[in-house]
C-alpha cells in the first residue's frame, strides 16, 4: 500500500472524524477516533465509503 504521508494527514473518517492510520497487511486505513472503522484501499486509493468499511468486531 503506497500512500504519501501528506494523504494521511488530510484524510479523515467520513463517518467520525477521526484521524485515519494504515493497516498494511490488512490493506486498509483504521480510524483511530471513536466508530474505529476500517476502510478498505484498492490499487492503492482509499475507498472512504461507511457502506465499504469493515465495522470493529464488538
Amino acid at each position: 500500500m503506497k500512500l504519501d504521508a501528506w494523504l494521511l494527514e488530510i484524510l479523515a473518517c467520513p463517518n467520525c472524524g477521526g484521524a485515519l492510520r494504515p493497516d498494511d497487511p490488512a490493506g486498509e486505513l483504521v480510524c483511530t477516533g471513536t466508530c474505529g472503522y476500517a476502510y478498505p484501499v484498492r490499487d492503492d486509493i482509499p475507498v472512504l465509503l461507511v457502506d465499504e468499511a469493515r465495522t470493529p468486531a464488538p
